[in-house]
């Protein structure tokens, strides 16, 4: 008799990915332009960066972390330009 399969949590992995500080931001400078034609004169600085969301499995919230880690750092990043903070949540 075979042993039952096990079924691994399900986690929701965000990448929040932004420009490292001193590199060009183009698009943050033109939201913020745009914005200060739009007479939100207190904008002092915008940055622009992507939010990704993965469904993973994986047995515990570290194991999910170190695969968002790692999928940054092979893919979703560039680490010449960009700098990147992953958190997980459970979801099933």
């Amino acid at each position: 008799m075979s042993e039952p399969e096990t079924v691994q949590p399900r986690w929701i992995v965000e990448a929040e990915i932004m420009p490292r500080q001193g590199v060009n931001d183009p698009q943050g400078e033109a939201v913020m332009s745009g914005l200060r034609s739009l007479q939100f004169t207190g904008t002092q600085r915008v940055r622009v960066g992507k939010l990704i969301r993965v469904e993973v499995t994986a047995a515990s919230e570290a194991d999910a972390l170190d695969q968002g880690t790692r999928m940054c750092e092979r893919l979703l990043a560039n680490p010449v330009i960009e700098e990147f903070v992953v958190s997980a949540a459970r979801i099933g």
